[in-house]
């Protein structure tokens, strides 16, 4: 829902805080992805066999990426009854599982665990849903650089989580499930106010205010990369850590001053519109032409019908369809991939902190392809007219060059293809929501964008339990170990297959949609900035 009240200036001004707010929400967003952290004990203290262990991560997938329902809330009640019902998901399902380890409760079913973890890891979408469409409804005019900020910081929350847990709770892996079932439950609640969507706010020097905002986000990346490395070769004294830690939540705080620098420049702006008749006029004298009858009777012609459809209209064209498959062979495969980490070095021969080393660094290249993704095809949308989904087919393209690297088993071989393959599964993250936003508009983009992102647990399921784990098993010996480079290098190759099939696809997208950027979306984009 739109937030009413104040001029055209203060509603400008509130859109940084918005912005802000929901960076800071999604920074607590992502405990899913902390999951490594805890299983241990929830595998122990509940004497769970491992087929038990990853049926309980297969329903944290499933929660953490089907979001259906937090885009029909969106979409009807607004961001504010969103980020409640995520907080109140989130601190039902992670207090169940630690009242649970910790005995506080009798031990429950392993089916009755799995709708724990569900619930815990559904209030992730719930987040994310209300933070990605309110920043996309206050900045339409950059809405890949939005996206990516809002999803790069989601892929950082879990090693911002994490340096929280090595810092504070190290060894106590319990006390870090209540953490997680308090903060992330509180801190969207304490955000709610802010969290709005402020309709027809756009200023000149949105770019420019979010490409501090980008800078951030890449210094915070570029921070946790440094300190992940630095705990895996060095062995860190508390003081350090705290200090590494204190120096994190600064980086985390340091929005505030974007926020207000840029209300400060628009509280100016705003006084001298409001002194200058003059101005004025130039003003209304733009906007009518900007709505002349010209305009009103060329863009309904250029408008495709899927501008206004619902998700089951949606449903219905070819291109919903094309986009989910994509998406399924990308972030299939990427997760199938990350999913697979630890066993893949150990088959391979990489010691335990290497391995260690490869999964914490994963969160780094899923931001810097979330980022950079939404950064670069805002930035070639607006200067050449670029569709969005060629980098869908050049990013998939990389990932598949980063299956084959990995299935090579050449010296560094994992090193270089889990770069490629992270940063390129991030990618899609970014590119599918901005896609989504600008073929099937903003009325229910929260709802479509959601369904679309069911392919992630379908591809991962798909490829995971279906094809990694299959051929694992046959290659393995009678203790169920599997050392060398048959164990995934099959695997490996399918999944490069899967990601070039996810490159014929979006090839097919982009030749349906290209005349429709050149024509519309960079109209609308340019149009967006005069206003």
């Amino acid at each position: 829902m739109a937030a009413a009240g104040g001029g055209e200036g203060a509603r400008r001004r509130r859109r940084w805080m918005s912005a802000a707010a929901g960076a800071w929400v999604q920074c607590s967003s992502g405990s899913s992805y902390c999951f490594s952290v805890y299983s241990p004990l929830l595998k122990a203290s509940q004497s769970y066999s491992q087929s038990t262990l990853d049926s309980v991560a297969f329903f944290k997938d499933v929660g953490a990426n089907v979001g259906v329902l937090s885009g029909l809330l969106q979409s009807s009640c607004g961001p504010s009854a969103v980020l409640a019902a995520g907080a109140a998901q989130c601190l039902a399902g992670y207090l169940l599982i630690w009242a649970s380890v910790a005995g506080v409760l009798p031990r429950p079913p392993p089916a009755l665990m799995c709708v724990y973890m569900l619930l815990a890891a559904q209030a992730q979408t719930f987040f994310n849903t209300a933070d990605v469409v309110t920043a996309v409804e206050n900045f339409p005019g950059y809405r890949g650089t939005v996206i990516g900020i809002m999803k790069g910081f989601l892929g950082l929350s879990g090693a911002i989580l994490i340096q929280i847990y090595r810092t504070v709770f190290n060894g106590n892996p319990s006390s870090f499930l209540l953490m997680l079932a308090l903060v992330p439950s509180i801190l969207p609640l304490l955000m709610m106010y802010f969290i709005r969507v402020y309709p027809d706010a756009n200023g000149e020097d949105d770019g420019r205010g979010l490409d501090a905002f980008s800078l951030i986000a890449m210094t915070t990346a570029a921070y946790l990369m440094i300190v992940i490395i630095g705990e895996a070769v060095f062995t860190l004294g508390l003081p350090v850590r705290i200090l590494a830690l204190v120096v994190l939540l600064i980086l985390l705080v340091s929005p505030l001053a974007v926020v207000y620098k840029a209300q400060l420049s628009e509280s100016s702006k705003t006084q001298v519109d409001e002194t200058s008749s003059c101005h004025d006029t130039e003003r209304t004298a733009c906007r009518k032409q900007l709505v002349s009858p010209d305009c009103d009777q060329e863009v309904p012609f250029l408008l495709p019908r899927e501008e206004s459809l619902n998700l089951l209209q949606a449903m219905g064209t070819c291109n919903f369809w094309l986009l989910f498959v994509a998406m399924a062979c990308g972030m299939g495969s990427g997760l199938a991939t990350v999913n697979n980490m630890g066993q893949i070095g150990s088959s391979l021969g990489y010691s335990s902190k290497a391995t260690s080393i490869l999964v914490s660094l994963w969160s780094i290249w899923n931001f810097l392809g979330r980022f950079g993704s939404g950064y670069v095809s805002d930035y070639t949308l607006r200067l050449h007219g670029w569709a969005r989904p060629l980098f869908m087919v050049i990013t998939l393209g990389v990932m598949s060059v980063g299956h084959v690297i990995i299935s090579s088993d050449l010296p560094g071989s994992l090193y270089v293809g889990s770069v490629l393959v992270g940063v390129c599964y991030g990618s899609q993250w970014a590119l599918m929501p901005s896609i989504t936003s600008e073929l099937f508009g903003l009325r229910h983009f929260g709802t479509i964008f959601n369904s679309v992102a069911i392919a992630s647990p379908v591809g991962s399921y798909i490829l995971s339990v279906k094809v990694v784990g299959s051929i694992y098993d046959s290659e393995a010996s009678s203790t169920g170990v599997c050392t060398g480079r048959n164990c995934f290098m099959l695997s490996f190759l399918i999944m490069a297959l899967f990601a070039l099939l996810g490159v014929a696809v979006s090839l097919a997208l982009f030749f349906r949609t290209r005349r429709f950027y050149k024509q519309v979306i960079l109209a609308r984009v340019q149009n967006s900035a005069l206003q």
